[in-house]
């Protein structure tokens, strides 16, 4: 088994959600501002991302880009974002139809890069927690390996409160903290969804950070005043 470093400083935050298009990148960008506006030193980091246009420079996602223009420090886009493919589908498929490999390696060394440049690291995962990197680890491998506190981004629709739970309880499992997680409203035509709230603000064994309501377009500057800046482990 390959031999982990454990990483420079825990100043940071992993955000992962209950499934994709929950809202990990607002709440990701919403934490930067947030913590700027603290007086920290923040960038975001993005391991892998895929679904990316071709530019000048390269491949740029547009998640990647909402973070590096939420953060207030300036580093290579190979720091910020090791992995970008272009196809949107699963990493692990998209990196192989790229003829490429995600190594965990490489994308601890970038956040220890990033740590030492930074006082916070908010690190955006990719779908949900158990996603497959490669043929053998998953980002809930590239979380246990980071250690850093997670926060959870639940998506409100319906079949969320299983997620959550299962998410959280996946989180335990690989003795990871549960530091937070953030109730955003993504269906405007839920029913019973304060109740659903409340139901996962009695189970969840982790402080309810924020509620963002429903928003066509959400600015995660405005959304940074909804979340409350969780405390490092």
């Amino acid at each position: 088994m390959t031999n982990y470093q454990s990483p420079i400083t825990n100043h940071g935050f992993f955000v992962t959600g209950t499934d994709t298009g929950v809202g990990k990148t607002l709440v990701s960008c919403a934490l930067l501002h947030g913590f700027a506006a603290s007086g920290k030193s923040v960038i975001g980091m993005k391991p892998v991302a895929a679904g990316a246009a071709r530019g000048p420079a390269g491949l740029v996602n547009d998640d990647v880009a909402l973070l590096l223009a939420a953060g207030n420090v300036d580093a290579p886009l190979t720091l910020v974002n090791p992995y970008c493919f272009e196809l949107p589908i699963a990493p692990h498929l998209a990196a192989e139809q790229a003829g490429a490999a995600i190594d965990l390696v490489t994308i601890i060394s970038a956040y220890r890069r990033l740590a030492a440049i930074a006082d916070i690291v908010i690190v955006e995962g990719i779908g949900g927690f158990c996603v497959p990197l490669n043929s053998v680890e998953d980002s809930a491998d590239l979380a246990q390996r980071l250690g850093l506190p997670m926060i959870l981004v639940v998506g409100l629709r319906l079949g969320c409160l299983n997620h959550a739970l299962l998410t959280a309880h996946s989180i335990r499992a690989k003795g990871l903290t549960l530091a937070g997680w953030v109730a955003n409203h993504i269906d405007p035509a839920m029913a019973a969804a304060g109740r659903n709230v409340a139901a996962l603000a009695e189970r969840l064994t982790a402080p309810l950070l924020g509620e963002i309501e429903f928003t066509a377009d959400p600015e995660p500057r405005r959304i940074a005043g909804l979340i409350a800046l969780p405390g490092p482990d």
